[in-house]
């Protein structure tokens, strides 16, 4: 969703801006300049003509229209091919981050430069390729509306993103003379969530869909909040979207500097928000007046949407294991899509080895850890290719697989028929700081004070959150940077006598207690790597570091919310409460000689708002006095059995 998630985009001029009752024109050859009227002079005036830099040897044709919603807003929509291209396919990205740049990532006469990389393979092969800003953005009409519902309850317009999309493609099977007639829909991030909304109530030449990293509830577990506990630097985005139609979109002008500091300094998110006048934008009231998991948001789910209409397009999920905005998204529309899929081939699911949208990028790594190749390059070409020629093209059916999943720690694509895939087996905690598949003989509790006024940082500092090389990895971050601190528990087991692998998300079930009236819970799952590598003949890339200690999964959980998301409410000091929620979907392997740990703490800063630990009823209003340190208390043992639900595979 953040700005930091987008495509590489360029910048290139307008060629045409021509209305639905315009044909289409192809720009084969520039227009000339007009002849000076008689010889220049010094003072001959200096304005040049308009210069169209799609020369006569361009290997590509490019087209801007205006194209025709059914409430007469008209949305700019820009087609791109080879020259010569006929009985096409086309597919289809609609976007909020602008459509005109992303058919000009360099000024180039080649159309695979032109275009995001993602694209080559298709443009090669005869597609078109047709990006449109949606509603309200850059150079389309209408309003905007971030995430705009569907029509409903919540919106009685009758017109949302799934019906701009139907117009859209009506007009463009219609219109482009190249076309077979057939439409796929492909996006990541936002242009996942469109991509999603176009499936429901379909247009009959929507005939696949591949959404990538799609926001799909923006509270549970995508984007602005997670479990409740908010993103603040998603207020960034809010003033960005919510201005200049995005292409000029306002940024706070809070200056260089730790982000750490800056956040801390402000007080709670409500007060960052008023400090630099963003507590009025829009979509930042929507956020601040809807701190819990009311209708506002619930009704919003897109997942829910999905569930409650039929499957009619072949759909491709794909997300990236380490991916830091949406990884909830594509592994929930799955679960609700699968049941429909009767023969087990219109749906699957993809996860691979990347970070947000690295499917879209170059492959090869990601932080500390070195793949194999290009194996978003690999998946694209094997597989997601493949899957589009097939339903766009009338290629051989390529037997998609159900499940296509990335085996990080051994480097191998797995194929499954379903997921999750492993076995829940419950990893516990025990006495002394350790962690076993056996469960604890003693129970008792470890406890560590939580203060607000030193949260425990997200990244090493100094931290820039809009610096691309922390925000991407910050989810294989080695964890060495806070085991140790007083505030943070780690539990590890010994060294693995045999690899486990697991195939799912693991589920936290945590027993815990505060000494406040609010407390949040972070819980990471971590492959400890040996402090002398032993894996010569490992099949990654390059031997692991040592002692690393790479995140597998890391999520957190407001504790108001222990007893209905809907339904917050003050914790009660000393008693011991039972939280459970999910880390993230992957598919890993803990080698033999690694261990596994779980760490536990309190704050996840300045990635999360602040827990005041004193129950208020909205934190974003939280005062200077409500900011208390507490007692964490965590649970093993007997009744209050703390564990990390694995699912491990054969």
């Amino acid at each position: 969703m953040t700005h930091l998630a987008r495509l590489a985009l360029g910048t290139a001029p307008i060629l045409a801006l021509l209305t639905a009752s315009v044909p289409l024109l192809a720009r084969s050859k520039p227009a000339p300049a007009p002849a000076a009227s008689g010889p220049v002079t010094p003072m001959t005036p200096d304005v040049a003509p308009a210069y169209d830099e799609v020369r006569p040897d361009a290997d590509f044709i490019r087209r801007e229209v205006m194209v025709p919603m059914r409430d007469g807003v008209k949305l700019y929509t820009v087609i791109v091919m080879k020259k010569g291209t006929t009985n096409a396919p086309i597919i289809l990205s609609r976007t909020p981050y602008d459509a005109k740049d992303a058919t000009h990532r360099t000024k180039s006469q080649h159309i695979t430069e032109i275009l995001p990389a993602m694209d080559a393979e298709f443009v090669e092969d005869g597609y078109i390729r047709v990006y449109q800003d949606i509603r309200g953005m850059h150079k389309s009409e209408g309003t905007f509306i971030m995430t705009r519902p569907l029509a409903g309850p919540l919106n009685k317009t009758g017109i949302d993103e799934s019906t701009d999309a139907y117009d859209t493609i009506d007009w463009l099977v219609k219109n482009v003379k190249e076309t077979n007639g057939k439409v796929g829909i492909n996006g990541s991030s936002y242009l996942g969530f469109t991509t999603l909304m176009a499936e429901i109530n379909p247009h009959p030449a929507l005939k696949a869909a591949v959404p990538q990293s799609p926001m799909v509830d923006t509270w549970i577990g995508d984007d602005s909040f997670h479990n409740g506990a908010f993103r603040v630097n998603d207020f960034d985005y809010y003033l960005e979207m919510s201005t200049g139609k995005g292409d000029d979109g306002a940024a706070i002008p809070h200056g260089a500097g730790d982000d750490y500091d800056l956040y801390l300094k402000a007080g709670s998110a409500g007060d960052f928000a008023r400090q630099w006048g963003i507590d009025q934008i829009p979509f930042t009231r929507k956020v601040m007046e809807n701190p819990a998991y009311t209708d506002f948001w619930s009704l919003q789910a897109v997942d829910k949407w999905m569930a409650a209409h039929p499957l009619k397009v072949p759909t491709m999920l794909v997300v990236g294991q380490w991916d830091q905005e949406d990884s909830y998204g594509a592994p929930a529309v799955y679960k609700v899509m699968e049941p429909k899929d009767a023969n087990n081939d219109m749906v699957s699911l993809v996860i691979g080895p990347w970070r947000h949208s690295g499917v879209n990028h170059y492959g090869y790594e990601l932080g500390p850890l070195t793949l194999t190749g290009d194996t978003a390059r690999e998946f694209r070409v094997r597989y997601m290719k493949p899957f589009f020629d097939h339903y766009l093209k009338d290629a051989p059916d390529p037997k998609t697989p159900p499940v296509l999943t990335y085996a990080t720690g051994i480097d191998q694509w797995q194929v499954t028929s379903k997921w999750p895939v492993g076995a829940p087996t419950p990893l516990y905690l025990g006495a002394g700081f350790t962690a076993s598949f056996a469960r604890p003989a003693s129970e008792g509790h470890d406890d560590y004070v939580s203060d607000p006024a030193k949260p425990v940082p997200f990244l090493p500092r100094p931290l820039d959150m809009a610096d691309t090389r922390q925000w991407t990895t910050w989810l294989v971050t080695d964890q060495r940077f806070v085991d140790g601190r007083p505030d943070v528990l780690s539990y590890t087991t010994a060294p693995l006598d045999k690899p486990v692998h697991i195939m799912g998300a693991p589920q936290v079930d945590l027993f815990a207690a505060t000494s406040g009236t609010d407390s949040d819970w972070v819980v990471k799952l971590i492959d400890v790597y040996p402090d002398v590598t032993p894996e010569a003949n490992s099949p990654s890339a390059r031997p692991p570091q040592p002692g690393l200690e790479l995140p597998i999964g890391v999520e957190i959980f407001r504790g108001r919310y222990v007893h209905g998301l809907a339904t917050p409410a003050a914790l009660t000091p000393g008693k011991v409460e039972n939280y459970g929620w999910g880390l993230p979907n992957v598919n890993h392997v803990f080698l033999p000689g690694h261990r596994i740990m779980v760490q536990i703490q309190s704050s996840l800063f300045p990635l999360y708002d602040r827990n005041p630990q004193t129950y208020v009823g909205n934190i974003f209003n939280a005062k200077p006095g409500d900011y208390k340190a507490a007692t964490q208390s965590i649970f093993f043992g007997g009744a209050h059995a703390s564990a990390v639900i694995l699912p491990v595979a054969d």
